[in-house]
């Protein structure tokens, strides 16, 4: 091990030590990985803190909007294969997905789906009661009865916030890229996913079903003194004035529930790392090279992202612009996302690096939300001599 290496593992174990001992977050699995070796990979806390058992490396974990990398994934290789096109309108897939701008049609291609600037929206980034809620329409984290096509067709019914292309707005529009997979496969989200994904790179755990329920981490949320058990469902305050964030843990047992390709998969932290590392290194395994360096590349240029300076967007995950603004020690053209239940990962094309942290405890383990994935970056950075 170089003494690089040895920084990491030390800093990192204080980083996440300390906030288990502060009980900020309940349980973690932290993988990094430099210049396509794994240097980091730790199990700390609880899995489930009642029952007394520790985390594990290979715990299963909800990932919510970790899912979009996977779905987007799925999309870039039905677009190799020539069966998706990313700036045909979405109509030539799903003929009824018809949402209007100012009362006009509006034109959405599969670029602005995953690149959440198609105008759509989620519900808790409007206020309680807003458009999205009173069509009856799911973010995708709680359990509901609907079919993803029910889902769809009361999302198509909303009318958009803008016009496609002119903003960016977090939204359900990696849900309606799901929909457009099986549009064009002719087979359910899950089927296409294992055929065009998680089967090709061998990942057994990540998927819409639960593979092992022995191994499922237990859900906690941070919105008391210390993380509670997450309720059955769980309604969590998010932003200022917006409805809360619906979640049920129990979504996951539903056999009913919609697959929701942006936020209704779980999976492994080594599962997640592999799959990103099969990207930055171009792809090839799931014969999408030519087309990684699309979903790497900012989308959005010339449009800010509210509350997100210096950072950009590509296809399913930001892409940043500036670090300085950012406040981080990544260079320019990290890829970074996360997702809610308490989740973040990062990837640094420049230096090789990779890192993926799945903890149980939402919000404060998700990247941009709480202090959890920042010190890791920069404890990461500080040890191969890059401090921000």
């Amino acid at each position: 091990m170089t003494s690089s290496h040895s920084s990491i593992v030390s800093r990192l174990d204080a980083v996440i030590g300390g906030a288990i001992a502060a009980e900020r977050i309940v349980g973690a699995v932290v993988l990094v990985s430099l210049g396509g070796e794994t240097i980091y990979s730790k199990a700390t806390g609880f899995d489930d803190r009642e029952a007394g058992l520790p985390m594990r490396t290979d715990a299963i974990f909800r990932l919510a909007s970790v899912s979009k990398l996977f779905t987007a994934t799925a999309v870039m290789a039905l677009v190799g294969r020539g069966q998706l096109d990313l700036d045909r309108p979405i109509t030539e897939w799903l003929p009824n997905f018809a949402p209007t701008f100012r009362d006009k049609p509006a034109f959405i291609t599969l670029r602005h789906l995953l690149s959440h600037s198609a105008g759509l929206s989620y519900g808790f980034f409007e206020p309680e009661g807003g458009p999205l809620a009173q069509a009856g329409v799911s973010d995708g984290m709680d359990r509901t009865d609907l079919t993803l096509s029910q889902n769809i067709d009361r999302l198509s019914g909303v009318p958009l916030v803008f016009e496609p292309g002119s903003a960016f707005r977090y939204s359900l529009g990696i849900d309606v890229a799901g929909a457009v997979i099986e549009a064009a496969t002719g087979v359910s989200l899950p089927e296409a996913m294992r055929d065009l994904v998680t089967g090709p790179l061998g990942l057994q755990d990540t998927g819409f079903t639960l593979s092992d329920i022995s191994r499922l981490a237990a859900a906690y949320a941070d919105d008391t003194a210390k993380p509670r058990r997450m309720l059955e469902p769980d309604c969590l305050p998010f932003l200022p004035g917006m409805a809360s964030v619906t979640m049920d843990p129990a979504r996951v047992f539903e056999h009913k529930a919609f697959p929701s390709g942006g936020a209704g998969m779980v999976g492994t932290a080594s599962e997640i790392l592999r799959l990103i590392e099969t990207l930055r290194q171009g792809g090839g395994e799931l014969m999408i090279a030519k087309h990684t360096s699309e979903m790497a590349r900012d989308q959005i240029a010339g449009i800010e992202i509210e509350g997100s300076p210096g950072l950009g967007y590509g296809l399913s995950f930001s892409i940043l612009r500036d670090s300085k603004l950012a406040g981080t020690a990544e260079p320019p053209g990290t890829w970074r996302w996360g997702g809610a239940y308490g989740h973040s990962w990062f990837s640094d094309p420049q230096n090789g690096l990779t890192a993926v942290a799945l903890t149980n405890t939402a919000f404060e383990g998700m990247s941009g939300a709480g202090r959890f994935s920042a010190d890791l970056s920069r404890a990461i950075y500080a040890a191969i001599g890059k401090p921000n």
